[in-house]
């Protein structure tokens, strides 16, 4: 009878103990699941086509979720390169359909998962004021200016730019706009840059740039009938992802109304109608421009000296 008694006791102890030991193991395991909320990460690659609006959609995600995201923006051609090489990364973000078609084509994105953000529209940028009275795309072949565009190859709105010349201008326009042009820039951030920095007189670029740096940097639209697609800022979970539920996580916070506020600062186009405001009705949306050879090798000679 007192070995029952002595038992009772003891389950009576434990009970207490483990009673108020609870607090405790709760704390802990709160802990750790903070612990593990604060150490997610994402590795995003992107066109820097967004860049302005996209370090601010970044940080407010991390405030918002705890969750960091490491961004790599350059030309959407040299990040996509940079994340099939390294065969890491979470998020392909490039500056246009062109480079998502590529991706998918390689099998480096889930197609599936590939989602609009933001519309774009190409334009010509020039210097605050316009001091070389630049109005139309033919202005940029006279002769003695200085123009930028971007690396067609590798850079979203240096393809964009390609397609306009060759679509817009004859052969002799064509020659004497090539002669023009003093530099092929890395990036949308750099092409913007090359205004800003008075490098050049003007670059083939998107409206955007001009909000991107008011103080100095003007748009000069050009004629719906010269623009031949709308442009898209397309986002899709890589093939790489080492946490496809977080990156979609970010997705769907950058769809949201808060993460596309940035985009609305800056002047994106949030809604295709938007972008059909300065195109024609039945401009084409996206898809894939395959630049012409001689543009691969002119390109491929970087700035000229």
């Amino acid at each position: 009878m007192k070995l029952d008694c002595h038992l009772f006791q003891r389950k009576g102890f434990f009970h207490r103990k483990a009673h108020s030991l609870l607090p405790m193991l709760t704390l802990f395991l709160l802990g750790q699941t903070q612990l593990a909320f604060s150490a997610a990460k994402l590795l995003l690659f992107a066109g820097a086509a967004s860049k302005p609006a996209a370090e601010e959609v970044i940080e407010a995600f991390r405030q918002k979720t705890g969750i960091t995201v490491e961004a790599t923006f350059g030309g959407s051609g040299f990040v996509l390169s940079q994340m099939k090489l390294a065969q890491r990364g979470d998020l392909y973000f490039p500056g246009s359909s062109d480079f998502m078609e590529m991706a998918k084509r390689e099998g480096l994105v889930f197609p599936q998962s590939e989602r609009i953000v933001v519309y774009l529209v190409p334009a010509i940028n020039v210097q605050k004021g316009n001091p070389k009275g630049i109005r139309t795309l033919r202005d940029l072949t006279r002769e003695g200016l200085r123009l930028a565009i971007a690396h067609p190859e590798m850079v979203c709105v240096g393809t964009y730019a390609v397609e306009i010349i060759e679509k817009n201008l004859s052969s002799q326009e064509k020659d004497r706009l090539r002669k023009n042009l003093v530099n092929y820039t890395e990036s949308c951030e750099k092409t913007a840059n090359a205004v800003s920095l008075k490098a050049v007189d003007a670059v083939l670029g998107w409206r955007v740039f001009h909000y991107w740096d008011p103080d100095r940097i003007e748009t000069i639209l050009l004629k719906p009938e010269e623009i031949p697609r709308i442009g898209y800022l397309p986002i899709a979970i890589s093939k790489f992802a080492r946490d496809k539920v977080t990156a979609q996580r970010f997705i769907d916070f950058l769809l949201s109304a808060e993460g596309k506020a940035p985009f609305r600062k800056y002047h994106y186009l949030m809604e295709l109608e938007e972008a059909r405001r300065f195109t024609r009705p039945d401009a084409p949306v996206g898809g894939e421009y395959k630049l012409p050879n001689i543009w691969k090798a002119t390109s491929s000679r970087g700035e000229r000296k």
